[in-house]
């Protein structure tokens, strides 16, 4: 028998490890595909709700994903996806149904040949192809999906769909073409993730643009006129402007004394031929005078001072005229050290936040501005701290930036929270000015658990229904989106309608149709007087 080495044994940990991982990754493969005969499970249910009340229709569904998605702490958008996939599987793809519960296929796998075959279900509903043609589909899918990527699926799965249906390629596009969107990902550290789904083409032609601007700031580096930040000219007589900033011209020292004018080295040697005289007469016999003693240490001195006085100076060959060094009197501009992706980026915000839309598309763009909410402490506006500001509904902003949007912007509004100052409830049904202040610096977004709609995209919402005496208080007052407002609309039936409770300091507490309850704490942040 031979013998076993420590190699053979690390390499047969490691294939144990692999192995493990992989037999890991089937067993949640399988529970993905039991969630998924849950969600199924959940769909018949859903569906004898609706034949019991089928004009609410459209509450019981949002209801039904609200409550799954409030449980799971996942995206409601997120959640209305699984349910799709489940709702395919149920219908119309038995073969690819029985793959995930076997492990087979990842639930990316299904969710990407569910996209794909949406094609075929759509042909095969408008009798344009026959029922057996999704078999077929199935099958061609699998035979990608159980050894590749869920990316190759797509592609795989995309081109048999289309064939099967006759679906040619333009029309593809055109399809494709309304999926269309652009979306925003929060990352850490203050960066967001900016998606826009487009034609290939134009992205493309975006891309190319951003790359052609970004190389021509590159190559101006070396020659672009000197920009001077407005921070840095420090105020006062002695101020530097941009104006004042010429590299090509050395900057003179206009106030400066000629050292070595005759009459200063006149005056200079007469003082100190009377000064060594007073000292030689006030010397006692036998010592050195007072002069000849100091002598040494006054040399060092005015050498030093001479030193001092030469530095940052450009001399004449004979000395007689010279010039304050622009290298050390000149404040230089930082270097443009900006990569090409960086300045790509930069170039993108630039085109985006201060070009003009097209008219084509109507005149009514041209009022269209970029909105964020920020709220920013009035000690870190000053410059008394650093004190990170909150970009609302997403997170923590740089004070610097906070500052300067501040100084780029006239629409900010100061918050008093005292409670003597603050009005708190109305007798009408609209909140306010000051109220609706209050309640968008409180609520920041959506307070729905999980929900990240920003407030200005949101509704303010009685938490007790006015119409059955709730307050127009803030303490009944809420900002809800329009997706989570319509859970508690008074229309919707009892057995479907979901309700919110204010607590003290502001959380709220939702309570489903099957009694559960979420609870919805109040966004921290820090509000100034």
């Amino acid at each position: 028998m031979a013998h076993r080495t420590d190699l053979d044994l690390d390499l047969e940990e490691r294939r144990r490890v692999l192995d493990a991982w992989a037999l890991k990754r089937r067993q949640i493969a399988v529970l993905e595909a039991e969630a998924a005969e849950l969600l199924i499970e959940q769909f018949d249910i859903h569906d004898q709700d609706v034949a019991e009340s089928p004009y609410h229709r459209d509450a019981i569904y949002r209801s039904m994903i609200a409550e799954f998605s409030a449980a799971a702490r996942i995206p409601r958008s997120s959640m209305e996806f699984a349910f799709a996939d489940a709702r395919s599987l149920r219908d119309s793809m038995p073969g690819i149904r029985a793959a995930f519960a076997d492990g087979r296929i990842t639930a990316a796998h299904v969710r990407e040949i569910v996209r794909a075959g949406a094609v075929v279900a759509e042909a095969i509903a408008n009798r344009r192809a026959d029922a057996a043609v999704m078999a077929l589909f199935e099958a061609a899918a699998l035979v990608v999906a159980e050894c590749d990527t869920a990316a190759r699926t797509r592609a795989h799965a995309r081109e048999v769909a289309a064939s099967l249906v006759g679906e040619t390629l333009v029309e593809r596009h055109r399809r494709a073409a309304k999926d269309r969107g652009v979306s925003v990902t929060s990352l850490d550290d203050g960066l967001a993730l900016l998606t826009a789904v487009l034609p290939e083409w134009i992205a493309l032609a975006i891309q190319d643009r951003l790359t052609h601007v970004a190389r021509e700031v590159i190559d101006a580096r070396g020659t672009r006129e000197p920009q001077l930040d407005p921070s840095a000219i420090d105020p006062g007589a002695d101020s530097l402007h941009a104006e004042d900033v010429d590299l090509a011209d050395p900057f003179f020292d206009a106030f400066l004394a000629d050292p070595f004018a005759p009459a200063n080295l006149a005056d200079t040697s007469a003082d100190t031929t009377a000064d060594a005289a007073s000292a030689e007469r006030d010397s006692p016999p036998g010592t050195d005078s007072g002069a000849d003693a100091d002598f040494g240490a006054d040399a060092d001195a005015d050498a030093d001072a001479d030193a001092d006085a030469d530095a940052g100076m450009i001399f004449s060959d004979d000395r007689a005229t010279f010039a304050r060094d622009p290298l050390t009197d000149v404040e230089h501009i930082p270097a443009d050290e900006r990569s090409l992706d960086e300045i790509r980026a930069d170039v993108l915000t630039d085109m985006l936040l201060t070009a003009t839309p097209s008219t084509a598309f109507g005149d009514a763009l041209d009022d269209v501005h970029a909105r964020i909410q920020v709220t920013v402490a009035a000690t870190t506006l000053a410059g008394l701290d650093d004190r990170p500001a909150q970009l609302d509904g997403h997170g923590a902003l740089d004070a610097d930036i906070a500052r300067a949007l501040a100084g780029r912007n006239s629409g900010w509004t100061r918050l008093f929270l005292d409670p003597s100052g603050l009005v708190v409830e109305t007798d009408t049904y609209t909140p306010t000015t000051a109220m609706k202040r209050f309640l968008r610096a409180r609520d920041q977004h959506c307070r729905f658990p999980g929900c990240r709609m920003p407030v200005h995209r949101s509704e303010i919402d009685h938490n007790h229904d006015h119409a059955k005496g709730g307050r127009t208080a803030v303490d009944n007052l809420a900002h809800f989106c329009r997706t989570h407002h319509a859970l508690k609309h008074p229309d919707v039936p009892d057995p479907h309608r979901w309700t919110a409770q204010q607590r003290p300091g502001g959380s709220i507490t939702w309570t489903s149709p099957l009694g559960r309850a979420y609870t919805e704490r109040t966004p921290r942040r820090v509000m100034f007087v």
